[in-house]
C-alpha cells in the first residue's frame, strides 16, 4: 500500500483510538477525599501516610475528619460529598444496605479492650452488667461493638449503664475510679493502653468466649495477646489474655477509578504490611471483611499484585496505558477486518481506473467499425490521445506496472488501426 494511502490511514486510526481512550475511558483523577475520624485518632495518622504515598505518585488526598466509623459510612454512601475511600471497622454497614460501596481489604485489627476496677476477676463480658462503662463517644467503634456485644451476652444495651467519653476521659475516668470499666478499641501499643494495663487497680478482662464470640459472629476475630508483650521488662500482662478484635477496614465506592483503587491498595501495602503484636510480617493488607465484598480491582491485587505497568511506571503514565491496553484489544478486534478489507478496496479502486481506460478504449474501437469518413478517424485519433493522456497522468504503485503497460500496448495498437484505416480509405 503507498504512503499516500498509509500514512493518512495510520493518522486516522491515531485519531480514533484517542477520541476513544478519552470517550470511553476518562483519566484517572488526580485528586482523591477519604473520611477518616478525629484529628487525633490513629486511624488519622494512618491516613497522613497514605497522603505522602500518593503525593509522591501526582495524586493529592484530601483527608476530611470525622465522628467514626459509622460517619465515614455514611459520607462514603452519600453520592453528594465527594468522599471516595473510607476507614470502617469490619461488621459496620453491610452490603445490603449500602450497594455502591466494595472493600479494598482488611488493613490492621483493632482488639477490643476491657479495663476494669474490680476485686473480683472477670472472664465473661456479662459480669460487667451493672458497672458504669464507658465506651467511646456515640459513632465511634467501641461504643458500637459495646452495644453489639452486650446484645450477644443477651442484655439490652438500653438497660446498661454505657458512659460515652473519648479514649482520653475514659481512662481518666477509670484511673479515677468515676467509672468501672471501660471499652476501649485502640492499637497495642497506643499510650492509653500501656498506662491502663501498668496499673495495679486495674484488670484487664481476658474473655474466655472470645473463641465462640468469633465463631458466632464473623466480624470478631479471636486474638491472644501474648504474656508479657505490653511490657516483657514488668512482664505485663502476667499470662496470655484472649480478645476480639474486628478489623480495620478500607471502604471505597464501586465507580473508583481503577488507577486509584491499585494506588490505595500500594499505599496500604507499605504502611500496614510491618508486624505488630498481633499481626505477621505481610499479613495485611488482606480480605478479612465479612460486610462488603472485595473489589475486582482488589481481588486482582491479593492473587497476583499490580498491573505490570503499576509496579514499574509512575501512577500518571501507568493509568495511561493501562487504559490503551483496554481499549486496544477491542480497537484491534475491530480494526483488523477493516485493515485487510482497505488493500482490496483499494487495488479495486486502481483496477477501476484502467478498466475505465480499456471501456474507453473498447468504445471507441466498436466505433471504428462503422466508419467511414476521414474527418471522424481524425476525431478518433485526437480522442485516443486523450485517453492516453488520462493512462499517462494515472499514478500507479510497481506491481501494476504490467498492467499500465498492456493498457498502453492496446492504446497503441487502436492508434495503428485508426491510421492503417486512414491510409485505405485515402
Amino acid at each position: 500500500m503507498s504512503a499516500k494511502i498509509t500514512l493518512p490511514l495510520g493518522i486516522l486510526i491515531t485519531i480514533l483510538l484517542i477520541f476513544a481512550i478519552g470517550r470511553f475511558d476518562p483519566a484517572p483523577p488526580n485528586h482523591l477525599t477519604i473520611s477518616t475520624g478525629d484529628d487525633q485518632s490513629d486511624i488519622q495518622k494512618y491516613a497522613i501516610q497514605y497522603k505522602r504515598i500518593l503525593k509522591a505518585e501526582g495524586v493529592t488526598l484530601n483527608i476530611r475528619a470525622s465522628s467514626g466509623p459509622l460517619e465515614n459510612l455514611k459520607l462514603l454512601d452519600d453520592d453528594n460529598t465527594g468522599v471516595s475511600a473510607a476507614f470502617v471497622q469490619d461488621g459496620i454497614g453491610s452490603e445490603d444496605k449500602e450497594p455502591d460501596i466494595v472493600s479494598l481489604g482488611s488493613l490492621y485489627y483493632e482488639p477490643i479492650w476491657i479495663f476494669y476496677r474490680s476485686k473480683n476477676v472477670y472472664t465473661h463480658f456479662s459480669q460487667l452488667i451493672g458497672d458504669k462503662i464507658a465506651v467511646g463517644r456515640v459513632g465511634h467503634g467501641a461504643q458500637v461493638f459495646a452495644q453489639r456485644l452486650l446484645l450477644m451476652s443477651g442484655v439490652d444495651p438500653q438497660d446498661a449503664s454505657l458512659l460515652n467519653m473519648t479514649s482520653t476521659e475514659s481512662a481518666q475516668a477509670l484511673k479515677n475510679g468515676t467509672v468501672d470499666a471501660v471499652i476501649l478499641m485502640l492499637p497495642a501499643d497506643n499510650k492509653i493502653i500501656h498506662e491502663l494495663a501498668l496499673r495495679k487497680d486495674i484488670k484487664l478482662l481476658s474473655l474466655e468466649q472470645a473463641e465462640a464470640i468469633s465463631r458466632k459472629d464473623q466480624a470478631f476475630h479471636h486474638l491472644i495477646l501474648p504474656r508479657g508483650a505490653i511490657d516483657l521488662e514488668s512482664d505485663i500482662p502476667k499470662e496470655d489474655i484472649d480478645l476480639v478484635a474486628s478489623t480495620s477496614t478500607l471502604l471505597v465506592r464501586d465507580d473508583i477509578h481503577p488507577a486509584l483503587a491499585y494506588l490505595l491498595l500500594k499505599a496500604a501495602t507499605e504502611v500496614h504490611s510491618q508486624p505488630g503484636i498481633f499481626e505477621k510480617r505481610g499479613e495485611f493488607p488482606t480480605n478479612k471483611d465479612d460486610s462488603f465484598s472485595l473489589s475486582k480491582d482488589a481481588t486482582q491485587f491479593y492473587k497476583s499484585g499490580a498491573p505490570f505497568w503499576q509496579r514499574y511506571l509512575p501512577y500518571w503514565l501507568a493509568a495511561w496505558f493501562d487504559r490503551f491496553v483496554l481499549l486496544i484489544i477491542p480497537f484491534l478486534a475491530f480494526l483488523l477486518p477493516l485493515i485487510r478489507t482497505i488493500p482490496k478496496i483499494y487495488h479495486w479502486r486502481l483496477r477501476s481506473k484502467i478498466y475505465q481506460r480499456y471501456g474507453e478504449l473498447k468504445f471507441l474501437e466498436t466505433q471504428i467499425k462503422h466508419t467511414v469518413t476521414k474527418v471522424d478517424y481524425d476525431n478518433y485519433l485526437q480522442q485516443l490521445s486523450l485517453i492516453e493522456e488520462r493512462v499517462n497522468k494515472m499514478k500507479m504503485p510497481q506491481n501494476f506496472s504490467e498492467y499500465v503497460y498492456s493498457l498502453k500496448g492496446h492504446i497503441q495498437f487502436v492508434r495503428d488501426r485508426i491510421e492503417k484505416t486512414v491510409t485505405i480509405e485515402s
